[in-house]
């Protein structure tokens, strides 16, 4: 019974130990803006709506994953500062769009551009040093061009997959942009572990999303990963994925991530979760 009782008490001294471990590199993690001198902020911008006629047929490859009828979604952008560095995180719908018919009975619209609200922070379209793009989909690319001087970062395929007459990264492609980075793994933005770039295929080829450490807390950004909280929950997906072995891959490394750093998850289009940042023109720091 002694040898039991101190093979257990070894093993909860090691548990600890170990939990103490994680959790002192996640702190180190999430703190390692601050460490560098750095400030980091988090602002959501608001890239449009959309209303669907039937929430299940477009989002849901299986029957009865949301209710009956229409829904709607939102599209949102984001700013974060990193010292003097300026990034965006997506670019929503075409500015131009008000109120437009699309595919699978969506319609879309925009209320305020990206360039208006950073212009109420500050900042013009040129003053963006950096641009990211969770994936190819036009309600997340509409306003990119607009970013030509900044550097891109991207997964290839995605970015190989819009040539075309409506190319949203034209000027990139023409050279007559900043660089580009292609993500395949994991990106480090700033070279200090406070903003990184997930790769997370499945939705699309080279489908992103993006962790933000907060002196708050980590934050991630789930691109479309999840269109909702209901597709968190029952682990849905559209039938219009590229891959649904690589989605359900991409949900269980996000998840178990999520879970290591107590992170916040924010769901891009989710309505709900627009809350948990303070509301423009307030960032989270």
């Amino acid at each position: 019974m002694r040898k039991l009782l101190g093979a257990v008490a070894v093993m909860a001294l090691a548990a600890c130990n170990q939990a103490k471990t994680d959790n002192d590199s996640n702190a180190a993690t999430a703190n390692a803006a601050a460490a560098s001198g750095a400030e980091l902020s988090l602002t959501r911008l608001d890239c449009g709506r959309a209303d669907f006629k039937d929430m299940n047929a477009f989002f849901s490859d299986r029957p009865g994953v949301y209710p009956p009828g229409p829904g709607k979604v939102t599209d949102s952008c984001y700013l974060i500062r990193h010292g003097d560095k300026q990034m965006v995180w997506d670019t929503g719908l075409p500015a131009s769009t008000k109120n437009e018919a699309m595919e699978g009975g969506m319609t879309a619209s925009v209320d305020v551009s990206l360039a208006d609200q950073l212009k109420q922070l500050g900042l013009k379209p040129e003053d963006i040093d950096i641009v990211g793009i969770s994936h190819m989909h036009s309600d997340h690319t509409g306003q990119a061009a607009q970013f030509a001087k900044a550097n891109l970062i991207i997964g290839r395929a995605d970015f190989d997959q819009t040539k075309g007459d409506k190319d949203p990264f034209l000027p990139w492609r023409q050279a007559k942009a900043g660089a580009i980075t292609f993500v395949s793994g994991e990106s480090d933005v700033f070279g200090d572990g406070s903003v990184k770039v997930l790769h997370l295929p499945g939705h699309t080829p080279d489908h992103l999303a993006l962790l933000v450490n907060l002196k708050s807390g980590p934050v991630l950004l789930t691109g479309d990963l999840y269109h909702s909280t209901i597709a968190r929950e029952k682990r849905s997906l559209p039938p219009f994925n590229t891959s649904r072995e690589q989605t359900l891959q991409s949900m269980d490394k996000f998840e178990a991530l999520a879970k290591q750093l107590g992170a916040k998850v924010i769901i891009q289009h989710e309505p709900n979760d627009i809350s948990k940042l303070p509301a423009f023109p307030q960032a989270a720091q």
